[in-house]
């Protein structure tokens, strides 16, 4: 679809024919929602419009199962997996049982969506659904390939927090330059605070908020800051350092620029680079930034501590990304697992005798995290884990019995979740 054919559009089809193009790029072709964004509302001119494309689409990868099973309630034979008719009908339905939009406006846009097409089908079968009063349940069901590999590993429970997890968009955490200063800014933005330094949002629009443009914080998820955490602060002197490893867009290297340390950040990638760029000067901080490849680039000597976030999956942040949901198939967790190792390896490398690695995922698949700290351990016996410490956490988080730290879906569930993360801190000892 040309930018020429949304200005041809009526209004309000703009939008969704940008959903349905999202849609179509992470269902069938397998990309993530976020890189699909820019290439699907291209020609759309209005912020709103476009921020309502991905909102469509991202409400349907949540209830993506429980659209389909009232679909198919209402059709003689269920419809192809790949029809534009059940592509519309999905972006139809998420917009009058889960975003409120009066049903005659949500089959008015999606219709033109078929044109010369099935039309009457969908109009027919939206019909039938809206007379008979049909609702999503309160709590969506997981996909089926999603929910037996998560049941395998983590049981009942975790489904059932899966469940409850992606039944909304998740809070809005904030990681504080001055940990000191916790309450003041929780109470300016009017949030509540988990940990000294974090503050939690129900939500907001970042740039406009108290803080921002003079870098008193940056907006990251409380499990993804605690890898940082488990450094924590440079007792060092002026001769600490530490590399942070992928480590655009810079969460992790600002936490760690504003403990003290003296930072290496590296990252393959010079576009989410530049995002670390503008982030540090925003926020004041300091790193030294090298692109390059983690698997052929080597420090020029051994630093106190080294953070590896690696590359993985990312199925821990799919409250934020539900596209992960369909995306991650079991040849993608083995190719990541198979780069994580390499990365591990060699990280391990750049650390001094004496100090600290640190190794996380925002994964909930055991290939990316416990069975990688038991292929480490089993080669490197330089290395012992240096337990996660009840103090180090917030509330309502423990550590493994083993010194790591797993979170999952239902985890401070009463305060708003978290993502899923394998995080573990690990010494070297010779």
């Amino acid at each position: 679809m040309s930018p020429q054919t949304y200005s041809a559009d009526p209004p309000g089809v703009p939008a969704r024919r940008a959903a349905l193009r999202l849609l179509d790029a992470v269902l069938r072709q397998g990309l993530p929602l976020e890189s699909a964004l820019d290439r699907a509302t291209a020609g759309i001119e209005r912020a709103d419009d476009r921020a309502l494309a991905r909102a469509i689409a991202a409400e349907t990868l949540r209830r993506l199962p429980d659209l389909d099973a009232l679909i198919d309630s209402a059709t003689a034979r269920p419809l192809p997996e790949d029809a534009k008719a059940r592509f519309a009908l999905r972006i139809a339905l998420v917009q009058t049982l889960a975003l409120g939009t009066p049903s005659h406006a949500a089959i008015a846009t999606v219709l033109p969506l078929v044109e010369g097409g099935p039309r009457k089908l969908v109009h027919g079968v939206f019909g039938t659904l809206s007379r008979r009063g049909d609702a999503l349940p309160e709590i969506p069901t997981l996909p089926d390939a999603t929910a037996i590999r998560w049941h395998a590993a983590w049981g009942d429970d975790g489904i059932e927090g899966a469940e409850h997890a992606i039944a909304a968009p998740p809070p809005l955490d904030l990681t504080l330059a001055d940990p000191e200063r916790t309450a003041d800014w929780a109470e300016q933005l009017g949030g509540t605070t988990l940990m000294p330094g974090h503050v939690r949002l129900p939500g907001g629009h970042v740039p406009e908020m108290p803080g921002f443009e003079e870098g008193a914080w940056w907006v990251q998820d409380i499990a993804a800051s605690l890898p940082a955490r488990l450094i924590g602060p440079n007792r060092h002197g002026g001769t600490g350092t530490a590399i942070d490893i992928c480590a655009a867009p810079g969460g992790k290297t600002m936490q760690l620029a504003a403990a003290g340390w003296a930072v290496t950040a590296l990252d393959n990638s010079p576009t989410r680079l530049e995002r670390l760029t503008d982030n540090l000067a925003r926020t004041k901080l300091s790193a030294e930034i090298i692109t390059a490849d983690a698997l052929l680039w080597k420090p020029a000597a051994p630093a106190d501590a080294v953070l590896l976030d690696a590359p993985c999956s990312a199925t821990g942040i799919f409250r934020r990304h539900p596209d992960v949901l369909y995306r991650v198939r079991p040849s993608i967790i083995s190719e990541m697992a198979a780069l994580q190792e390499r990365l591990f390896a060699r990280a391990a490398n750049w650390v001094k005798p004496g100090g600290i690695l640190v190794y996380a995922t925002c994964s909930l698949e055991p290939a990316e995290g416990e069975e990688q700290l038991r292929r480490f351990l089993a080669t490197r016996p330089d290395y012992s884990v240096d337990p996660v410490r009840q103090e180090e956490l917030p509330p309502g988080l423990a550590p493994h019995a083993d010194g790591y730290l797993r979170t999952l879906p239902g985890m401070l569930g009463d305060v708003g979740g978290l993502d899923g993360f394998f995080i573990v801190r690990l010494k070297r000892t010779g």
